[in-house]
C-alpha cells in the first residue's frame, strides 16, 4: 500500500471506542421508534452531535437531522444512517431488549446509527480532512412509501447540504463480520391469497397480493404493464372482473463505477482484500437510499453482520456490536480519503 495511506484512519484507532459505541448501540436498541415517531432518537442524536462541534440542522424531512463538520475549503461528502424501527415484538432476550412493546430494531438501523456516531467523534477529533462532511440521519426508511429519504429531499436537502457524492452502508446476516461487500449499477431492489371460508365452497370473490422485484427500471416498466395484463385477461377469460391495485414502491439502487470502486479500495486498505467482497449481488431487498443516487452519485454497500447472525425483520435478529469499530473507522477513513488535505 502507498505509504502515504498511512495518516489515515486505522481500525486500531476506533477499537477503543468500542465500549462507548456498545453502549449507544444498546441505548437505540431499548428505544426503538416507528417510521415518522423518531422524536426522541433524532433529539438524542443531535444533542451529541451538537457536544462534538457539528453544526446541526434538525427537522429535516420530519424528524431528519444533518449534521456538519467545516474543516477548510475543498469538496463535501454525505453520509447516511436510518434511524428508525419496527412493528415486530422483540424475541431477542437481550438485557437490552427494546422497552416499547410490538416495536423494535429488527434492521440493524441502531447500529447503523451508532457506527456513523463513532465515524462523527473521531472526526471531530482529529479533523484530518479538508472540505466539508455532512452526516445524514435519516427517518422513515422502512415507511415502504412517502419514505424519509423522499422527504429530505424533498426539504431541499441536497439544495442546503450540497456534496459532491453520498454513501451508505448496510449490515448483512449470513456473511462474516467486518466483511465489505460491493457491487455496482443495480445493486438492490408469492405475497397472499385470500379466497371463501370453507373448502367446499366455492368463492364469490378473492384477493391476491405480491411483490415485484426487478433490477433494471426498462424492466420495472415492463413487469407493470404484463402483470395487469395477464391478470385482467386471465380474470376475464372466467366471465370476472378484477381490480388491480399496483403501488410503487422504492426504485432500484444503482451505484455509480467510479464511487463504488472509491468505496472498494477504500475497505481494502482498511480490512485487507480477503475481507472485501466485490462485485457482490444484486440483493433482492428495497431500499430508500435509491432516491439520493437518483440525484447524486454515490454507493451502497454491506458490512457482514456475523454467518450466525438471525435475518433482517426477524424478531431474534440482533445488530452485531463487533462492527461498530469496523464501520467507524471506514466511515472516518472515507471522509479522510475522499477530501484529502494532502
Amino acid at each position: 500500500m502507498n505509504a502515504r495511506y498511512d495518516c489515515f484512519c486505522k481500525l486500531s484507532d476506533l477499537l477503543g471506542a468500542q465500549e462507548s459505541l456498545s453502549e449507544a448501540r444498546r441505548h437505540l436498541h431499548r428505544f426503538p421508534e416507528l417510521s415518522f415517531q423518531e422524536k426522541s432518537t433524532a433529539q438524542w442524536v443531535a444533542d451529541r452531535l451538537e457536544g462534538w462541534g457539528y453544526q446541526v440542522t434538525r427537522h429535516v424531512g420530519g424528524h431528519g437531522l444533518v449534521a456538519t463538520l467545516n474543516n477548510g475549503e475543498g469538496k463535501a461528502i454525505a453520509l447516511r444512517a436510518d434511524m428508525d424501527a419496527l412493528p415486530i415484538q422483540e424475541e431477542t432476550q437481550k438485557p437490552y431488549a427494546s422497552e416499547h412493546a410490538g416495536t423494535m430494531h429488527a434492521c440493524g438501523h441502531d447500529g447503523h446509527t451508532a457506527m456513523l456516531l463513532g465515524a462523527a467523534q473521531q472526526l471531530a477529533k482529529t479533523k484530518n480532512f479538508k472540505g466539508t462532511v455532512h452526516l445524514v440521519f435519516q427517518p422513515a426508511e422502512e415507511a415502504g412509501k412517502d419514505s424519509g429519504a423522499q422527504q429530505m429531499i424533498a426539504d431541499g436537502l441536497f439544495e442546503r447540504f450540497p456534496c459532491d457524492a453520498i454513501f451508505g452502508i448496510h449490515n448483512h446476516p449470513g456473511v462474516e463480520v467486518g466483511t465489505f461487500m460491493f457491487g455496482a449499477g443495480a445493486f438492490m431492489t408469492i405475497g397472499t391469497a385470500h379466497a371463501g371460508s370453507v373448502s367446499n365452497v366455492i368463492p364469490d370473490t378473492a384477493s391476491l397480493s405480491m411483490s415485484i422485484r426487478s433490477f433494471s427500471p426498462e424492466v420495472r416498466e415492463r413487469l407493470e404493464q404484463r402483470i395487469k395484463d395477464l391478470v385482467t385477461a386471465q380474470v376475464a377469460s372466467f366471465g370476472g372482473e378484477v381490480e388491480i391495485i399496483y403501488e410503487r414502491g422504492y426504485p432500484v439502487v444503482i451505484n455509480s463505477v467510479a464511487e463504488t470502486e472509491f468505496a472498494r479500495q477504500v475497505a481494502v486498505e482498511l480490512v485487507g482484500e480477503d475481507k472485501v467482497v466485490s462485485p457482490f449481488g444484486p440483493v433482492t431487498g428495497s431500499e430508500d437510499f435509491a432516491y439520493y443516487l437518483q440525484h447524486k452519485p454515490g454507493c451502497f454497500l454491506r458490512l457482514g453482520n456475523g454467518t450466525d447472525s438471525a435475518l433482517l425483520h426477524n424478531p431474534k435478529y440482533d445488530f452485531n456490536d463487533q462492527n461498530l469499530s469496523y464501520g467507524a473507522a471506514y466511515w472516518t477513513r472515507l471522509v479522510e480519503r475522499f477530501l484529502d488535505a494532502a
